[in-house]
């Protein structure tokens, strides 16, 4: 199945979330992509130790997740 998740604000625990949610649906062998819009592409300033939004990226990418902005 192909899914798209469109994130578009600038909450770090929500974008947080979405990248949590891809990258369980990737270990289900989904086909994923997550599309960042307005100040969600701006996500790796919002990374911080609580949540650490550039490693859930990384794995999401290397885990052959799309990510389009």
């Amino acid at each position: 199945m192909k899914i798209t998740i469109i994130i578009c604000q600038d909450v770090p625990e929500v974008i947080w979330n979405a990248f949590r949610l891809a990258n369980m649906m990737l270990e289900g062998m989904e086909d994923v992509t997550i599309f960042l819009n307005g100040p969600a592409v701006k996500y790796e300033h919002f990374d911080s130790k609580q949540f650490p939004l550039k490693e859930l990226a990384k794995i999401f990418t290397l885990s052959e997740g799309t990510l389009l902005a």
